[in-house]
């Protein structure tokens, strides 16, 4: 219970950064209504199911224990130098980042926010990171960690989607960002130092 209490509380941590996704789901809610935008957001949803698929597959398939420590390790290095750079960083929502985007239909932004997700390659090595942190863990639990992260990411993002419809809820959000932000980074170096800490731990008691 603690460590989905952990995995789960740093998924959702990290899904308040705005990223490649936020902007697009804020545009798309801003230009075409947080009606068509939340096709953005299925589609992000859909996206991060199956590179969660993936990324806990590809983990649960490898039995080797030098294997999974290395992965281990590469994936508690990752988070600490994710969390380090938003707990370092500066965070301004700039609605002018990127072209233009004309007024899209709910089904073409569902088709834009699969492509979002799926292209984003940080996308891919959290959820690397994340299953590395989980891999001990038995089949019916690694279901139940991505049922719980696929739900979280469809509900946070519609979220988004329907406050961001308005520019006043979008400066207000501005404002609260860089203390989330330092916040879910402080977070993430914790939950990455654990992992390696209890890798250094196993070694040290092998001896």
């Amino acid at each position: 219970m603690e460590q989905f209490a952990a995995v789960a509380t740093a998924h959702f941590l990290a899904l308040l950064i705005p990223g490649v996704d936020f902007f697009l789901i804020a545009r798309t809610a801003m230009r075409s209504g947080w009606r068509n935008a939340t096709g953005v957001c299925l589609g992000i949803a859909v996206a991060n199911g199956i590179l969660i698929a993936a990324a806990f597959s590809g983990v649960a398939l490898l039995s080797h224990p030098v294997l999974l420590d290395g992965i281990q390790v590469a994936g508690g290095a990752f988070l600490l130098v994710v969390g380090v750079a938003f707990v370092r960083s500066p965070v301004r929502i700039d609605m002018q980042q990127g072209p233009r985007m004309a007024s899209v239909t709910w089904l073409r932004g569902a088709g834009l926010g699969i492509t979002s997700g799926l292209l984003n390659p940080k996308n891919a090595l959290f959820y690397v990171s994340l299953a590395a942190a989980v891999a001990a863990a038995r089949p019916p639990a690694l279901v139940l960690y991505g049922a719980w992260m696929v739900t979280i990411v469809l509900g946070w993002d519609v979220f988004v989607a329907v406050v961001l419809g308005s520019r006043r809820a979008l400066a207000r959000m501005e404002r609260v960002l860089p203390w989330l932000t330092k916040a879910a980074g402080g977070f993430l170096v914790v939950f990455g130092g654990g992992m390696i800490g209890s890798f250094a731990v196993r070694g040290l008691s092998s001896f």
